[in-house]
């Protein structure tokens, strides 16, 4: 029972017997060894980013420990040269 966890249902009472099955997740960098992790493709790295400009984890990305350090100190430097924002919000221009 490694690969299956039951959840109760959430919201409401009786729910049913719900299953979650838990999809093997593997690195696309370790499968594909010609992908290049750059910090100047942003396309790439918006990917490993949330909404909120936050990394995201390696459960979510299902990229391996070494990759998942690249892909972060990528996102980190594209930040600092200013070609991935911080946060998700955009600047308020109308302030005054």
């Amino acid at each position: 029972m490694s690969e299956e966890r039951n959840y109760s249902g959430g919201g409401g009472e009786g729910g049913g017997d719900r299953r979650f099955f838990a999809k093997p997740k593997f690195c696309q960098f370790c499968a594909d060894k010609a992908l290049v992790i750059d910090y100047k493709n942003t396309e790439m790295l918006r990917k490993y980013v949330t909404e909120e400009g936050k990394i995201r984890p390696r459960r979510q990305t299902g990229a391996c420990a070494k990759h998942q350090r690249i892909v972060a100190a990528a996102v980190k430097q594209a930040r600092h040269v200013a070609l991935l924002p911080f946060s998700g919000r955009l600047p308020d221009v109308g302030r005054s």
